[in-house]
């Protein structure tokens, strides 16, 4: 068996990677779903202590964000962006209390709702009205909120600006978990449209500045099949 059978086909490796809108969250989930949680509810408090005024908005907010979150956490995206008769979803925390924390978190929620249900114009409005949040925990969900805005750009087909998403949330959010991630999903759609040098270029950066990564345990095989394409 050639070297070229045993390494994965390129078109069926990024097609796999881009048909599973944010895999990501996949691997992650409880992890995202904790910070989320934390994010609404230590930000909010901030704020609310900051901003006396938006104490009781921020508390309304977290408090009709509660069930929105449930229907989430077990894939019921319809219902945690419409609602139900009796609880208010995503869309109407936004509507409603935009202004605070809570609004902001429930902003990125329905930009990954919209993108597992396969609207990506959709997706991108929301996941665009996504403020960034300071800290730690917060950084790894500004860096899942400009992946995902690359997720649904490769879906719609707009590669360079995929790839754009891609590289900004890796280098500007450089961690072990997120930047890695990122930088290989860039080098595959770099490898679909033709570009293999600056592909093996992003994969030897996940090789050598991202050692300890999941991502780094097989990224010899993509190196070699870039390198095969130079």
């Amino acid at each position: 068996m050639s070297t070229k059978d045993k390494v994965q086909d390129p078109e069926i490796a990024i097609e796999s990677a881009l048909g599973r809108a944010e895999d990501f969250f996949m691997r992650n989930g409880k992890l995202l779903l904790t910070i989320l949680a934390v994010i609404v509810v230590v930000v909010g408090g901030y704020f609310g202590y900051k901003y006396l005024y938006m104490a009781p908005r921020a508390e309304k907010a977290g408090a009709a964000m509660f069930t929105a979150q449930q229907h989430f956490a077990v894939d019921s995206f319809a219902l945690a962006l419409n609602g139900d008769e009796s609880n208010a979803g995503f869309l109407q925390v936004i509507e409603q209390y935009g202004g605070t924390p809570q609004g902001n978190v429930a902003r990125h929620y329905a930009g990954i709702c919209y993108l597992r249900m396969g609207e990506y114009e959709n997706a991108l409005k929301y996941l665009a009205q996504y403020k960034a949040v300071d800290g730690v925990p917060g950084e790894i969900i500004n860096a899942q909120n400009l992946g995902l805005q690359g997720d649904a750009n490769a879906q719609l087909g707009n590669l360079e600006q995929a790839i754009s998403f891609y590289t900004k949330a890796a280098d500007k959010y450089n961690n072990n978990l997120t930047a890695p991630y990122y930088l290989k999903k860039a080098g595959l759609l770099y490898e679909k449209s033709g570009q293999a040098a600056k592909a093996l270029e992003l994969y030897e950066r996940i090789k050598y500045d991202y050692a300890a990564s999941m991502e780094a345990r097989d990224i010899d095989k993509y190196i070699g099949r870039a390198g095969q394409q130079i």
